[in-house]
């Protein structure tokens, strides 16, 4: 089974299994890190909010339009940024490393 590496806000790395056809998000809550998702993957907040290792970011698909503006309204965004529900893990991603950034921004609570 691939293998994907979360790097906490304090630091901490965590590996984890990372099946097939899951995505980091899902990855994630499984895994008890600590990654909000508050839309449930529906792509319509950014609280699921990776930056993507170097070297790993060319074997990702492209962010779609969609993707690029929920990660618009993410804090501390950076050319790696991706969301977590986006990314669904294949046998080439075995490995994958991402970091999860210092904070998120919630829209949809009130």
């Amino acid at each position: 089974m691939p293998k994907m590496t979360f790097i906490e806000r304090g630091g901490n790395r965590k590996v984890v299994d990372a099946p097939v056809g899951t995505s980091v998000m899902e990855i994630a809550r499984r895994n008890g890190i600590d990654i909000e998702g508050a839309c449930e993957g529906s792509l319509a907040c950014s609280t699921c909010h990776v930056i993507v290792e170097e070297g790993w970011l060319a074997k990702l698909k492209p962010a779609t339009d969609d993707e690029e503006d929920m990660l618009d309204l993410a804090f501390g965004i950076t050319k790696a940024s991706r969301l977590g529900c986006q990314i669904l893990m294949t046998p080439e991603l075995d490995g994958l490393v991402v970091r999860l950034p210092k904070e998120v921004r919630n829209l949809l609570e009130s």
